[in-house]
């Protein structure tokens, strides 16, 4: 089982920590082997960044990912810039306030993805009152949407990676990720 993850966004959405937590959510408390690489411009802050995690019940000796059979994206650069190698049948979540979904209709029908949504922003910034937790709400649409790490696991590499304070915080986010989320295809 070797599940290959990419998640995208621009700099300052808290990318590089979702995919973090994947990572430690996979090894440390689902007892799975992970490896997390993450990419980012000079422009980190408002440029697109991505991070990548493959998750697997076998040694992982190549860490690269060629063709991610999950794709978490929050904005539409990012999603423009890092789809063309998606894997046909994969997995797609999108925030669709951050993504212009009439650009990605012909590729989700050529490769026949799982499409969900996932208004991420709009709750963090709504319902939870702090922007800075889209990641985290996205992190719980992620969790729900797929097999990758179990919720438990999730939520205590949430605990561990989270600044001390905010874990009621970012709990609370992650249970709103995993109730919003929306199958579309």
């Amino acid at each position: 089982m070797r599940k290959d993850i990419r998640v995208a966004g621009f700099g300052g959405q808290g990318i590089l920590m979702e995919g973090i937590i994947i990572a430690k959510a996979a090894s440390l408390y689902d007892h799975i082997y992970a490896v997390q690489t993450q990419s980012y411009g000079p422009e980190a802050r408002g440029g697109a960044s991505r991070t990548e995690v493959v998750i697997s019940d076998e040694k992982i000796d190549y860490p690269k990912i060629e063709h991610p059979e999950i794709f978490v994206v929050m904005s539409h650069e990012a999603m423009l810039k890092y789809i063309t190698d998606i894997k046909e049948g994969a997995i797609l979540i999108v925030d669709p306030d951050m993504v212009q979904e009439e650009d990605i209709q012909d590729i989700i029908e050529e490769k026949h993805l799982k499409y969900y949504k996932s208004r991420a922003t709009q709750t963090a910034d709504q319902k939870i009152g702090k922007k800075i937790v889209a990641n985290i709400i996205m992190l719980g649409s992620f969790v729900k949407a797929t097999d990758a790490i179990t919720v438990d696991a999730a939520k205590q590499a949430i605990l561990d990676s989270v600044p001390k304070g905010t874990e009621e915080l970012n709990l609370k986010a992650f249970e709103e990720g995993m109730n919003i989320l929306e199958k579309v295809n």
